[in-house]
């Protein structure tokens, strides 16, 4: 079963004085897809026949009368940001001016202290990722290991490749 057609009459007022006054064959169009059904009780399919469109053509036509006539009664939201930050950029940096200063001296930041202070300062329990992501946006990253030990010596274990014991025996 359809849904019953609801008639705006201030947008077929609308849409009738652009009808009057359009300038371009578009806007005409858009005026006669929301007039025909409304004054002549026409379906979608009917009014997409009569002005030689598809019909979703119709349905894009009245939606971009609706828009363009009605007036917003509240302001767009404000999409981006940080909406559910539990402290702003300045209180995250003064929380990890202790933690950059023991870096600077050469020590090393382990997550897990940093995260139990932030979890006694919020007074709630925070996951890891919180922290990594609050440190990411402060410029701190992740320093990995060198890939070779700092004792380690090529020759020899260069001299070891070559003269290691074989321990396969052939079949």
């Amino acid at each position: 079963m359809a849904r019953p057609r609801r008639v705006d009459m201030g947008l077929v007022a609308q849409a009738h004085a652009l009808a009057m006054e359009a300038q371009t064959l578009d806007d005409l169009r858009c005026a006669q897809a929301v007039l025909l059904p409304a004054l002549l009780d026409a379906t979608l399919e009917q009014t997409a026949a009569v002005l030689g469109i598809g019909r979703a053509t119709v349905a894009r036509y009245q939606s971009r009368l609706r828009t363009q006539v009605a007036q917003p009664t509240r302001p767009a939201p404000d999409w981006g940001g940080r909406r559910r930050a539990a402290m702003s950029i300045e209180e995250e940096r003064s929380f990890l001016q202790p933690w950059s200063e023991l870096s600077a001296q050469g020590g090393m930041l382990v997550v897990s202290p940093l995260r139990a202070a932030l979890a006694h300062r919020l007074g709630r329990p925070v996951v890891a990722s919180v922290v990594y992501r609050m440190l990411a946006r402060h410029g701190w990253r992740k320093v990995a290991p060198d890939t070779r030990h700092p004792k380690s010596d090529p020759l020899a274990q260069e001299e070891w490749k070559k003269n290691s014991p074989k321990r396969w025996q052939p079949c």
